[in-house]
């Protein structure tokens, strides 16, 4: 007995499904899609940024509001009446040029930024190639940033004080210690423009260096394919390659020297002419009780900065840098 094929043709698909029976992916695209446009999906970004918002607002931009608040009043700091007397403390700033003639002593702070800019680019490109214990050089350099700056004024106060470490050290040498290291405008400012030089190299070597790290490799074996020594690597490859991080750190160091306080605060408070514009500014609000005017010092500070930072970003624009 023989079987007869069945010549049954297939039972065909519902309609809206596809051969295998399931939704047709056009049906789970526009499912996807709905689900995608929930209000809740487009919330969660902002829950997650909440928290710093809250932050930044609460210690950046209130604190700033409450100074140029501040800046129209006549407020002393303790009372709690608030006079608004206008533009009186600009007037007062802009009338009086001994309140800039302060910005001077910025200039060896300038000055020395720039020294710390080149030692940190130079120790920065050494230490980018193979070269035996960098990673302990690496944290010589950077390891002044870490240290209190308070703790640094004492510790270099003592160090250029008559008969300290300094004068004990150039006796050894037979140089003579009848030196006041921080007695004279010059010599004190000097002193403590390199004590900014000591502490704060790490910060751009560290700077450089992660820069100088991104730099593909392939770029230095093809350099020295064809015959490129140490010098024109860092000439051709690694100075455009980091003129981003180094206009930042023209930035930093042109708004550090015009804001500097804790090392000439701690070691000389102001005095043999070492007074710096925030000194001057301290000193308004927490000594002569004029914290109307110290806001309004505040904010011609920060309107200078500003001001510079934008010039600066005009006369040297950001370029795209393209390493590969």
């Amino acid at each position: 007995m023989t079987r007869t094929a069945s010549t049954a043709s297939p039972p065909t698909p519902a309609a809206g499904t596809g051969p295998t029976g399931k939704q047709p992916t056009r049906h789970r695209a526009r499912a996807g899609a709905s689900w995608r446009d929930r209000p809740m999906r487009k919330l969660t970004p902002w829950l997650f940024l909440l928290a710093p918002l809250a932050l930044l607002i609460t210690f950046t931009y209130v604190p700033v509001g409450n100074m140029i608040y501040y800046s129209f009043t006549d407020w002393d700091g303790i009372s709690p009446t608030r006079n608004y007397v206008g533009t009186e403390n600009y007037t007062e700033i802009f009338t009086r040029p001994e309140l800039f003639r302060v910005f001077a002593v910025s200039f060896y702070y300038l000055a020395a930024s720039v020294v710390q800019i080149v030692i940190a680019l130079y120790f920065a490109a050494v230490l980018s190639f193979d070269l035996r214990f960098r990673n302990l050089f690496k944290g010589i350099l950077f390891f002044p940033y870490l240290i209190n700056g308070v703790a640094i004024g004492f510790v270099f106060l003592y160090f250029f004080q008559d008969g300290g470490t300094l004068d004990s050290v150039l006796s050894w040498f037979g140089v003579g210690t009848d030196h006041a290291w921080l007695g004279s405008p010059e010599s004190a400012n000097t002193s403590m423009a390199g004590v900014s030089v000591w502490r704060f190299t790490g910060l751009n070597f560290v700077l450089f260096l992660g820069a100088i790290q991104s730099i593909p490799g392939e770029l230095y074996e093809a350099a020295q394919l064809d015959g490129a020594g140490r010098w024109k690597q860092f000439r051709h490859i690694i100075a455009p390659s980091i003129r981003p991080v180094l206009s930042l750190s023209v930035i930093l160091a042109i708004s550090g020297s015009l804001s500097v306080f804790e090392i000439p605060y701690i070691m000389t408070g102001g005095a043999t002419e070492t007074s710096t514009f925030v000194i001057q500014t301290v000193k308004y609000a927490f000594q002569f009780n004029k914290t109307g005017l110290a806001s309004a010092c505040a904010v011609v500070l920060l309107a200078i900065i500003l001001l510079i930072t934008w010039i600066q970003r005009r006369l040297v624009p950001d370029e795209k840098v393209d390493l590969v």
